[in-house]
């Protein structure tokens, strides 16, 4: 099996902080959509962003709303 590493080249002005992150060094995730959704922690530019498909996305977000309820 052959694994490699892709690297997505997302323009900056694409990442928006999620409502939630704080501006005193809380948690900090930006994301950036498009044909993926890419998830970063800003805290940490270095490491690579986790990148998902919509559908998955969405899931995630209606599974995060629920629990909050």
């Amino acid at each position: 099996m052959n694994i490699e590493k892709t690297e997505w080249t997302v323009p900056e002005s694409a990442w928006f902080k999620s409502s939630h992150s704080t501006g005193s060094g809380g948690e900090c995730v930006e994301i950036a959509s498009g044909a993926a959704v890419h998830i970063r922690d800003s805290k940490d530019l270095t490491r690579s962003a986790l990148s998902v498909s919509p559908a998955a996305w969405a899931a995630f977000v209606g599974f995060a709303i629920a629990q909050a309820s």
